[in-house]
Protein backbone atom coordinates (compact mmCIF):
# COMPACT_ATOMS: atom_id res chain seq x y z
CA UNK A 1 0.00 0.00 0.00
CA UNK A 2 1.21 3.38 -0.63
CA UNK A 3 2.05 5.67 2.03
CA UNK A 4 -0.47 8.28 2.98
CA UNK A 5 2.82 10.97 3.00
CA UNK A 6 6.01 10.44 1.16
CA UNK A 7 8.81 13.91 1.78
CA UNK A 8 11.82 13.38 -0.37
CA UNK A 9 14.79 15.25 -0.99
CA UNK A 10 13.66 18.09 1.05
CA UNK A 11 15.91 21.06 1.48
CA UNK A 12 15.80 24.54 2.42
CA UNK A 13 17.95 27.25 3.70
CA UNK A 14 18.08 30.65 4.82
CA UNK A 15 21.21 32.21 3.54
CA UNK A 16 24.06 30.22 5.78
CA UNK A 17 21.75 28.59 8.09
CA UNK A 18 20.30 25.53 7.15
CA UNK A 19 16.84 23.97 8.05
CA UNK A 20 16.55 21.37 6.05
CA UNK A 21 19.01 19.35 4.44
CA UNK A 22 17.86 16.04 2.02
CA UNK A 23 15.16 15.77 4.76
CA UNK A 24 12.98 12.26 3.82
CA UNK A 25 10.64 9.62 4.97
CA UNK A 26 6.99 8.05 4.50
CA UNK A 27 3.81 7.87 6.54
CA UNK A 28 0.94 5.10 6.65
CA UNK A 29 -2.48 6.43 7.76
CA UNK A 30 -2.99 5.18 11.66
CA UNK A 31 0.85 5.95 11.95
CA UNK A 32 2.30 8.30 14.43
CA UNK A 33 6.10 9.77 13.59
CA UNK A 34 7.50 11.42 16.40
CA UNK A 35 10.08 14.35 15.85
CA UNK A 36 12.67 14.81 18.04
CA UNK A 37 16.12 16.99 17.62
CA UNK A 38 17.90 19.95 20.22
CA UNK A 39 16.50 23.89 19.80
CA UNK A 40 17.28 24.89 16.37
CA UNK A 41 17.31 21.04 14.75
CA UNK A 42 15.17 22.02 12.09
CA UNK A 43 11.88 20.61 13.55
CA UNK A 44 9.26 23.39 13.10
CA UNK A 45 10.59 23.90 10.11
CA UNK A 46 10.12 20.63 8.55
CA UNK A 47 6.50 21.06 9.60
CA UNK A 48 6.22 24.97 8.25
CA UNK A 49 7.87 22.93 4.95
CA UNK A 50 5.02 20.29 4.40
CA UNK A 51 1.87 22.90 5.68
CA UNK A 52 3.82 25.25 3.26
CA UNK A 53 4.37 28.68 5.60
CA UNK A 54 7.97 27.92 3.87
CA UNK A 55 9.10 27.28 0.30
CA UNK A 56 11.13 24.72 -0.52
CA UNK A 57 14.17 24.92 -2.12
CA UNK A 58 14.19 21.18 -3.49
CA UNK A 59 12.68 18.27 -2.47
CA UNK A 60 9.44 16.69 -2.90
CA UNK A 61 6.19 16.32 -0.75
CA UNK A 62 3.40 13.77 -2.07
CA UNK A 63 0.17 13.61 -0.09
CA UNK A 64 -2.15 10.75 -1.00
CA UNK A 65 -0.57 9.97 -4.61
CA UNK A 66 -0.43 14.16 -5.01
CA UNK A 67 2.38 16.48 -4.96
CA UNK A 68 1.36 19.25 -3.10
CA UNK A 69 5.35 20.68 -2.88
CA UNK A 70 4.15 23.78 -4.77
CA UNK A 71 0.67 24.14 -3.45
CA UNK A 72 0.05 27.44 -1.21
CA UNK A 73 -1.65 26.60 2.58
CA UNK A 74 -4.45 26.86 1.84
CA UNK A 75 -4.78 24.06 -0.65
CA UNK A 76 -2.31 21.61 1.56
CA UNK A 77 -5.15 22.10 3.87
CA UNK A 78 -8.08 21.02 1.81
CA UNK A 79 -6.35 18.90 0.59
CA UNK A 80 -5.92 16.98 4.23
CA UNK A 81 -3.17 18.92 6.37
CA UNK A 82 -3.96 19.96 9.96
CA UNK A 83 -1.42 21.63 12.19
CA UNK A 84 -1.83 22.76 15.87
CA UNK A 85 1.17 25.22 16.49
CA UNK A 86 3.59 25.06 19.98
CA UNK A 87 2.11 28.26 21.23
CA UNK A 88 -2.03 28.42 20.91
CA UNK A 89 -3.46 30.37 18.53
CA UNK A 90 -7.49 30.93 19.37
CA UNK A 91 -9.34 33.71 18.06
CA UNK A 92 -9.68 34.74 21.85
CA UNK A 93 -13.04 36.86 21.58
CA UNK A 94 -14.64 34.01 19.84
CA UNK A 95 -16.40 30.84 21.92
CA UNK A 96 -14.93 27.55 21.59
CA UNK A 97 -17.43 26.57 19.65
CA UNK A 98 -16.92 29.71 16.71
CA UNK A 99 -13.21 28.51 17.14
CA UNK A 100 -13.63 25.27 16.21
CA UNK A 101 -16.44 25.80 13.99
CA UNK A 102 -14.31 28.75 11.78
CA UNK A 103 -11.79 25.01 10.93
CA UNK A 104 -14.93 23.12 10.08
CA UNK A 105 -16.31 25.65 7.73
CA UNK A 106 -13.35 26.94 6.14
CA UNK A 107 -10.74 23.62 6.89
CA UNK A 108 -13.23 21.28 6.05
CA UNK A 109 -14.99 23.33 3.61
CA UNK A 110 -18.61 22.08 5.90
CA UNK A 111 -21.33 24.90 5.73
CA UNK A 112 -24.97 25.06 7.89
CA UNK A 113 -26.15 21.87 10.17
CA UNK A 114 -23.18 19.72 8.83
CA UNK A 115 -20.27 22.09 10.43
CA UNK A 116 -22.63 22.90 13.57
CA UNK A 117 -22.65 18.99 13.87
CA UNK A 118 -19.09 18.38 12.92
CA UNK A 119 -17.73 21.35 15.31
CA UNK A 120 -19.66 19.59 18.22
CA UNK A 121 -18.66 15.62 18.09
CA UNK A 122 -15.11 17.28 17.85
CA UNK A 123 -15.46 19.14 20.63
CA UNK A 124 -16.95 16.15 22.44
CA UNK A 125 -13.68 13.91 21.31
CA UNK A 126 -11.60 16.71 22.51
CA UNK A 127 -13.29 16.86 26.25
CA UNK A 128 -14.33 20.61 25.10
CA UNK A 129 -18.01 20.16 24.64
CA UNK A 130 -18.71 21.63 28.46
CA UNK A 131 -16.61 24.88 27.25
CA UNK A 132 -18.50 25.63 24.12
CA UNK A 133 -19.73 28.60 24.75
CA UNK A 134 -16.84 29.97 26.73
CA UNK A 135 -14.16 32.50 24.97
CA UNK A 136 -11.42 31.14 24.08
CA UNK A 137 -9.20 33.65 25.60
CA UNK A 138 -10.18 32.67 28.95
CA UNK A 139 -9.26 29.66 29.03
CA UNK A 140 -6.61 27.97 30.96
CA UNK A 141 -3.62 26.55 29.20
CA UNK A 142 -4.67 22.73 29.00
CA UNK A 143 -7.94 24.09 27.54
CA UNK A 144 -6.18 26.44 25.00
CA UNK A 145 -4.03 23.39 24.13
CA UNK A 146 -7.12 21.24 23.17
CA UNK A 147 -8.49 24.02 21.74
CA UNK A 148 -5.65 24.33 19.18
CA UNK A 149 -5.54 20.40 18.59
CA UNK A 150 -9.62 20.49 18.00
CA UNK A 151 -9.10 23.05 15.29
CA UNK A 152 -6.35 20.76 13.35
CA UNK A 153 -9.11 17.78 13.83
CA UNK A 154 -12.03 20.03 12.92
CA UNK A 155 -10.29 20.75 9.90
CA UNK A 156 -10.88 16.69 8.76
CA UNK A 157 -7.45 16.08 8.16
CA UNK A 158 -5.99 12.98 7.11
CA UNK A 159 -2.35 14.28 8.14
CA UNK A 160 -1.89 16.12 11.94
CA UNK A 161 0.93 18.08 12.25
CA UNK A 162 1.57 18.59 16.04
CA UNK A 163 4.44 21.29 17.28
CA UNK A 164 4.96 20.74 21.43
CA UNK A 165 1.51 20.61 21.81
CA UNK A 166 1.88 18.86 25.34
CA UNK A 167 4.98 22.01 26.60
CA UNK A 168 4.02 23.66 29.80
CA UNK A 169 1.68 21.23 30.90
CA UNK A 170 1.45 19.50 33.86
CA UNK A 171 2.22 15.68 33.91
CA UNK A 172 -1.92 14.77 34.30
CA UNK A 173 -2.72 17.40 31.76
CA UNK A 174 -0.05 15.60 29.36
CA UNK A 175 -2.02 12.12 30.11
CA UNK A 176 -4.95 13.32 29.10
CA UNK A 177 -3.72 14.90 26.04
CA UNK A 178 -1.75 11.78 25.27
CA UNK A 179 -5.14 9.95 25.44
CA UNK A 180 -6.77 12.47 23.05
CA UNK A 181 -4.06 11.77 20.53
CA UNK A 182 -4.39 8.37 21.05
CA UNK A 183 -7.99 8.04 20.06
CA UNK A 184 -7.90 9.78 17.04
CA UNK A 185 -4.87 8.19 15.63
CA UNK A 186 -6.58 5.17 14.02
CA UNK A 187 -8.14 7.54 11.77
CA UNK A 188 -5.21 9.86 10.79
CA UNK A 189 -1.85 9.64 10.38
CA UNK A 190 0.17 12.18 12.78
CA UNK A 191 3.72 13.89 13.04
CA UNK A 192 4.49 14.89 16.65
CA UNK A 193 7.47 17.34 17.32
CA UNK A 194 7.65 17.04 21.25
CA UNK A 195 10.41 16.71 24.27
CA UNK A 196 8.62 14.93 26.56
CA UNK A 197 9.76 11.39 25.67
CA UNK A 198 7.35 9.33 26.98
CA UNK A 199 4.71 11.26 25.56
CA UNK A 200 6.00 10.39 22.21
CA UNK A 201 6.69 6.49 23.37
CA UNK A 202 2.88 6.32 24.33
CA UNK A 203 1.80 7.29 20.75
CA UNK A 204 4.67 6.89 18.23
CA UNK A 205 5.64 3.83 16.38
CA UNK A 206 8.61 5.67 14.77
CA UNK A 207 10.34 8.55 16.11
CA UNK A 208 12.87 10.52 13.62
CA UNK A 209 16.25 12.62 15.13
CA UNK A 210 16.69 15.89 13.35
CA UNK A 211 20.28 17.88 13.79
CA UNK A 212 21.09 20.68 12.12
CA UNK A 213 18.27 20.03 9.61
CA UNK A 214 19.61 16.63 8.28
CA UNK A 215 17.83 13.62 9.35
CA UNK A 216 20.82 11.18 11.74
CA UNK A 217 18.20 8.03 13.19
CA UNK A 218 14.48 6.97 12.45
CA UNK A 219 13.21 3.92 14.12
CA UNK A 220 11.31 2.11 16.90
CA UNK A 221 10.74 4.54 19.71
CA UNK A 222 12.57 2.40 22.66
CA UNK A 223 15.74 2.25 20.11
CA UNK A 224 15.81 5.72 18.92
CA UNK A 225 15.74 6.66 22.97
CA UNK A 226 18.31 4.50 23.92
CA UNK A 227 20.56 5.35 20.86
CA UNK A 228 24.13 6.58 21.77
CA UNK A 229 23.33 8.89 18.56
CA UNK A 230 20.88 10.68 20.78
CA UNK A 231 22.69 10.93 23.46
CA UNK A 232 25.52 12.36 22.25
CA UNK A 233 22.90 14.74 20.50
CA UNK A 234 20.96 15.76 24.01
CA UNK A 235 24.28 15.56 26.35
CA UNK A 236 27.05 15.37 24.32
CA UNK A 237 27.87 12.18 25.16
CA UNK A 238 30.27 9.90 23.01
CA UNK A 239 29.64 5.83 22.64
CA UNK A 240 31.82 5.38 25.66
CA UNK A 241 30.00 7.78 28.02
CA UNK A 242 32.88 10.47 27.46
CA UNK A 243 31.82 14.15 26.98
Amino acid sequence: MAPLLRVSGLCKRFGEIVVADDVGFELARGECLGVIGPNGAGKSSLLNLIVGLVGADGGSIVLDGEDITALPPHRRARKGLGRAFQIPQPFPHLSVYENALVAACYGAGLAGEAASTWTMEVLQRTGLAAKADKLAGALPLIDRKRLEFAKALASRPTLILLDEIAAGLTEPEVERLVAIIQSVKADHAIIWIEHIPHALRAVSDRILVLNFGRKVLEGPPADVMDSAVVREIYMGLKADGVA
